[in-house]
């Protein structure tokens, strides 16, 4: 997939709406120096092509409830396609695996895993073993505090410099 051309104001627009998603149209329109309609129909493109997927809003789940987070590294016993699409299948499924990367290296996967508790997390890695959905070995890490945790991408510096 090629990357897509944005100009200097698409980045504007796209760091102010993963900033605050909720932005007004005038307001965004003025952070980025144009005017309210050419802006909207900008972000509506941006859209449209799937530059921009969605909008959400960051819970503080610390403040709703007290939570575990966990990394977990997952080993395959077998590499085959279908034994990754037996897997990535059952994942997606379960609400409390929140982000899953295939990743290259010494394990197939790298799952964050948010439960109630520890004793949660557990029987939610004893139902995943029960399934036999290919798990040879698994290892935990538990998040003791968040150091960062950056919500908004930083955009320009992913870009291609331009000559």
């Amino acid at each position: 997939m090629t990357a897509a051309k944005l100009d200097a104001i698409d980045l504007k627009i796209l760091d102010a709406i993963q900033r605050d998603g909720r932005i007004t149209k005038l307001a965004l329109a003025e952070q980025v120096g144009l005017s309210p309609t050419p802006c909207w129909m900008r972000l509506r493109k941006l859209e449209k092509v799937g530059i921009v997927s969605g909008y959400h809003a960051r819970i503080a789940m610390r403040v709703v409830a007290p939570v575990a987070t966990v990394l977990m590294e997952v080993t395959l016993a077998s590499h085959r396609q279908a034994d990754f699409d037996r897997f990535e299948r059952v994942i997606r499924d379960i609400p409390e695996i929140v982000a899953c990367w295939s990743v290259g290296g010494g394990v197939d996967y790298v799952l964050k895993v948010m439960a109630r508790d520890i004793d949660a997390y557990q029987r939610l890695v004893d139902g995943l073993l029960a399934r036999e959905i290919g798990i040879d070995r698994y290892f935990t890490y538990i998040v003791t505090k968040s150091v960062k945790e950056e919500i908004a991408l930083p955009i320009a510096a992913l870009l291609p410099v331009s000559p």
